[in-house]
């Protein structure tokens, strides 16, 4: 009876003197491996594997005891993914704490309306937080990787501004863009008004991406959208210099020229009826919705004023005098 007791009381001394370690165990400082430590917890990343990555870089001492702690407190599946800067005097349950309200810090990059793929990739590569994996790759290659349908890589990512986990690959990035552009395109030809000249969504993209490029102001997208619809179902060609340019890439030193549009290249609009092969930039949701929903009128012609509106015309007389009037001020 006596060694029983005897046990028993060894046994609840140990316990007692593990709790007590354990509890100054969780709310003792943990070490930094610098001032201010910044610290990447990736996605799907599990208990195990987090609290494995702070034994790794020094942060607690074993992983173990941050295992116990967030499975006793039923936080196991609780933490945020997120990059998270740890300074200061910080013990291991507050640190949870930390992780499990998610107060990480946003790494971002913007696509900008009217930009090119290229001007995408150069951004993408020059973020210091993301993992350039699309150096080498073709755009084939690219659009196999995100799961594209499309056979060219301009105007299919939506332009906006993407949140993102330091060292997330910029085809992650990619995808997310052509996945939201894809899922806004949809929504807005679900709704378009009947009988229009396009026959796809991509039609819809590529018709939206010349908008983009020659709207100056929001008020005459609608109109300018008008002016293309009703040049697409009479045959006219859509003769808009954006398309020529883009056809004409590095060339282009800033000034169109007349040879440039006489001279027959796939994207010339002036010498090929139809829409290009391809978008010409990235089309803002404006743009899409005026490609779809195109305000109703009777103007084949527009010209810019040169304060970022549009002087609209039904023939070309009246249109030679606008360009005289707004272009070549006569």
């Amino acid at each position: 009876m006596r060694t029983l007791k005897r046990l028993l009381l060894i046994i609840s001394s140990i316990t007692i003197l593990l709790i007590g370690w354990f509890y100054l165990h969780i709310h003792s400082n943990i070490k930094l491996p610098t001032a201010t430590y910044e610290l990447s917890i990736q996605p799907g990343s599990n208990l195990k594997q987090i609290s494995q990555q702070l034994a790794n870089a020094g942060i607690i001492p074993s992983q173990w005891t941050f295992i116990i702690l967030a499975r006793y407190l039923n936080h196991e599946s609780a933490i945020k993914a997120g990059d998270y800067e740890l300074t200061g005097n910080l013990s291991q349950i507050a640190l949870l704490d930390y992780l499990i309200k998610g107060n990480a810090k946003q790494n971002e990059i913007k696509f900008i309306e009217g930009w090119t793929f290229a001007q995408i990739r150069k951004v993408l590569n020059e973020h210091p937080a993301i993992e350039y994996k699309s150096a080498g790759l073709s755009d084939q290659q690219i659009l196999q990787h995100i799961g594209a349908s499309e056979t060219a890589v301009e105007g299919i990512f939506f332009p906006d501004t993407y949140y993102f986990i330091k060292g997330s690959s910029d085809l992650d990035i990619l995808q997310r863009a052509y996945k939201t552009m894809q899922n806004h395109l949809q929504n807005y030809w679900s709704e378009r008004v009947e009988s229009l000249p396009l026959n796809t969504p991509y039609e819809a993209l590529i018709l939206a991406s010349i908008i983009e490029k020659e709207t100056g102001a929001e008020s005459d997208r609608a109109e300018i959208a008008g002016v293309f619809i009703n040049r697409l179902r009479k045959g006219m060609k859509l003769q808009t210099d954006p398309t020529v340019i883009y056809g004409l890439g590095e060339q282009f030193d800033g000034n169109l020229r007349k040879k440039d549009l006489l001279a027959d290249q796939e994207y010339n609009t002036y010498t090929r009826a139809g829409l290009p092969p391809t978008p010409i930039s990235l089309p803002s949701l404006a743009s899409i919705r005026a490609a779809l929903n195109p305000a109703e009128t009777d103007a084949l012609y527009f010209v810019a004023k040169g304060n970022g509106e549009s002087e609209f015309s039904t023939n070309l007389a009246d249109h030679n005098k606008a360009v005289n009037k707004y272009q070549k001020q006569q």
